[in-house]
């Protein structure tokens, strides 16, 4: 059965935007994903919180299955793919050689991060502060109000849904037909409200929220301004 798709227009562009917290452009095949954070695991272990180390390897496995199941031809990674400066030292063979792989088998570009500005070099792929395709800007912090077809990552929005008195906090894509806000992709991290005025200071005319549920991502509430 196809998994039925959540579609957002983005300025004229037709965009998915897919459960997992990835966008998909059809018309490019390009997938675009955010804030992967590999190895938050093992940064937050040299400080005393130990979490299972498996956080990189399981954000890796997500996007190998995306690549696939779209068959993606362009990978390109809104910044902070890497939680800090020394993550890319902290990875072990196989995750260097998965992602090795990824990049070989796709055009990758990774967009340059505040947590990551800069990328280990033996990635592979492109290395960019920023990518322009078409109308769209790709980039990992968004720039000013009004920008017109910007996607961007860094704030990693999440939304909290009640429904049947049961409440729930979902990571989320937010938009308002101009620029588009992606969730982040990786396994360990956190989200920032939508009602925080980092998230609302960007939409001047309002905005709308896509909740990930566990087959498609869901209209979930419009913001007024």
């Amino acid at each position: 059965m196809t998994r039925p798709h959540c579609l957002l227009v983005l300025g004229e562009t037709e965009l998915v935007l897919d459960a997992s917290g990835a966008l998909w452009w059809p018309a490019e095949k390009t997938l675009v994903v955010a804030d992967l954070h590999f190895e938050k695991g093992s940064a937050y272990a040299r400080s005393g919180q130990f979490l299972p180390p498996y956080d990189t390897r399981a954000t890796i496995r997500r996007l190998e299955v995306l690549l696939v199941r779209f068959r993606a031809e362009r990978v390109i990674a809104l910044g902070d793919s890497f939680h800090d400066g020394g993550a890319g030292e902290r990875l072990d063979e196989e995750e260097c050689a998965a992602l090795s792989m990824l990049t070989r088998c796709t055009e990758f570009t990774w967009i340059e991060g505040n947590h990551d500005p800069e990328p280990p070099a033996w990635l592979g792929g492109r290395i960019l502060p920023e990518m322009m395709i078409g109308t769209l800007m790709f980039r990992h912090i968004p720039g000013e109000p009004g920008i017109m077809g910007e996607v961007a990552g860094h704030l990693h929005p999440a939304v909290r849904v009640s429904r049947g008195g049961v409440s729930v906090r979902r990571r989320c894509f937010v938009s308002d037909g101009r620029r588009l806000l992606l969730p982040a992709f990786g396994a360990y991290t956190g989200g920032l409200d939508v009602r925080d005025e980092a998230v609302t200071a960007l939409f001047s005319r309002g905005h709308s929220v896509y909740a990930l549920g566990k087959e498609r991502a869901y209209l979930v509430k419009a913001v007024a301004a």
